[in-house]
């Protein structure tokens, strides 16, 4: 059974900088696509950054420059590297990972940005 755990979240003052974490286990498979989508109270899910298996990239516009996504195949993990962090990135981040058109979400991590 496909697990993704993410970790790293935390609390941070604005400016401040975070790297999530997203570890996939139970897989003999290298995921398709993989992805972090945030939702903050209140708020629809939203796609922040993904990441194809050849390492094309894309970013919801408000935090292109800001935010770094990676993942190292080898070792199954997906990561998020945040900097400048503003009150708006306060959400509550997930990991997905795609394989063959199944879908795998992670847990959440909360992120709080104080101001």
């Amino acid at each position: 059974q496909v697990q993704l755990v993410e970790s790293g979240g935390g609390l941070v003052q604005a400016g401040g900088s975070l790297r999530l974490s997203c570890a996939a286990s139970g897989n003999s498979f290298r995921m398709d696509y993989m992805r972090w989508y945030r939702q903050a109270p209140g708020k629809r899910r939203e796609l922040v950054a993904g990441v194809s298996s050849g390492g094309d990239t894309v970013y919801l516009g408000s935090v292109k420059g800001r935010f770094t996504i990676s993942r190292d195949n080898t070792n199954n993990t997906l990561y998020l590297q945040m900097s400048s962090l503003k009150v708006e990135d306060t959400a509550v981040y997930y990991c997905n990972a795609v394989h063959v058109g199944t879908s795998y979400w992670g847990q959440g991590t909360q992120v709080t940005v104080s101001s």
